[in-house]
């Protein structure tokens, strides 16, 4: 059945903002695990769920996804009837209330309409799951709902997923109304912004949404439809995180150095496509020494790292201490540096201050370029 759906990957809310990583790049284009960046998830499900016309939507910053989805080849899309395509939102201030997922799709209706697919699969570029969307479509289509939402049950809602929407759903798997997680409980439905519903159906949404409110995003014209319409719910399981603060990054980082927890994501017959860097493999030195971690190519290696992710042609020299962080592509830590709890972002260089800690639900951020 997915052959008669396209997809949508959305940007962030603008009400979400992951302090210092935010300031360069969206979410979407956020390293993670050193060798991915985060919209290769939500593009590598509709590539995995034959998906094959994608609409990927940049609202600002859009240097870094336009660089890295580029023609979008190395997704692994039918290059006949395939196609992702990059659309700009005509709003590009990154904080305006005015620069929503709604105005996006508005500025590009006229696409959106011309689609050929019957249906729509929206999924968000600020989350990482796995997800065979074709399951999606076939309960959303025997179901009769007008729009089916996918939702994943959390115990941990009062210390993560703030800032995400939750979803109240009754017996029937109807949803009844859609909040904002304040952190007031443990046990919540967390609302996965990601939506299957009619093409025709979308389109509606969209131009009642811009009707009523200039704010309203797509989660709040739901939230009012879910009283008019037939809107259900469909469970996901397995790994889910929401990248939508900077704790809530680096516990998913750290979430994943954990063997089990990383095999249940990354499955040999469920692929993450990524656009690969070619460098050489990375160097260890005799002073090295590493423990469960994630290292990229093209490191040099002479100190100690452990339970940390690298990425791409960092250089540890002998003697420094990395411990529970993040090092982003191209950052040198110097001689006798000890680093812990901490993210580390591009092109830095830790030279003079050598101790860097931060507190595990309160990690400290090293700005792009910066020298320390």
């Amino acid at each position: 059945m997915a052959a008669s759906a396209f997809g949508i990957v959305s940007s962030a809310d603008n009400t979400i903002h992951v302090e210092g990583l935010h300031d360069y790049r969206p979410i979407g284009a956020f390293s993670f695990l050193g060798r991915f960046r985060v919209i290769d998830f939500p593009i590598s499900n509709m590539s995995n769920s034959n998906i094959n016309r994608i609409q990927v939507y940049v609202r600002s910053r859009p240097r870094s996804i336009a660089e890295h989805v580029g023609s979008g080849r190395h997704y692994n899309i039918n290059s006949k009837r395939g196609k992702i395509q990059l659309l700009f939102s005509e709003n590009s201030s990154s904080r305006s209330i005015y620069n929503n997922d709604i105005s996006a799709y508005a500025d590009n209706l006229d696409i959106i309409q011309r689609m050929h697919q019957d249906y729509v699969i929206i999924a968000p570029s600020y989350m990482v799951y796995k997800q065979d969307y074709r399951q999606l479509l076939d309960e959303h289509i025997s179901s009769g709902a007008d729009i089916t939402c996918l939702y994943h049950k959390v115990d941990n809602a009062r210390e993560y997923f703030r800032n995400c929407h939750t979803i109240n759903v009754n017996r029937q798997k109807g949803v009844q109304s859609i909040d904002k997680n304040l952190g007031t409980a443990n046990n919540k439905n967390i609302l996965m912004d990601t939506y299957c519903m009619k093409r025709d159906t979308f389109v509606e949404l969209v131009k009642d949404a811009s009707w009523m409110s200039s704010m309203y995003t797509l989660a709040d014209i739901v939230n009012i439809m879910c009283k008019q319409m037939d809107v259900r719910a469909y469970q996901h399981k397995g790994y889910f995180a929401t990248l939508t603060s900077l704790e809530d990054y680096y516990h998913a980082s750290m979430e994943l150095l954990d063997y089990d927890t990383a095999s249940d994501l990354f499955k040999a017959e469920w692929p993450i496509y990524t656009r690969t860097t070619d460098s050489c493999p990375t160097q260890y030195y005799d002073t090295a020494k590493v423990t469960d971690s994630f290292v990229s190519n093209g490191c040099k290696i002479e100190g100690t790292i452990e339970n940390s992710v690298i990425g791409r042609s960092v250089v540890v020299r002998k003697g420094a201490v990395i411990k529970n962080s993040i090092i982003m592509a191209y950052a040198q830590i110097e001689e006798g540096v000890h680093i812990e709890n901490a993210i580390v972002d591009k092109w830095a260089h830790i030279i003079h201050a050598k101790n860097i800690v931060g507190e595990p639900d309160a990690p400290q951020y090293i700005k792009r370029n910066d020298t320390l």
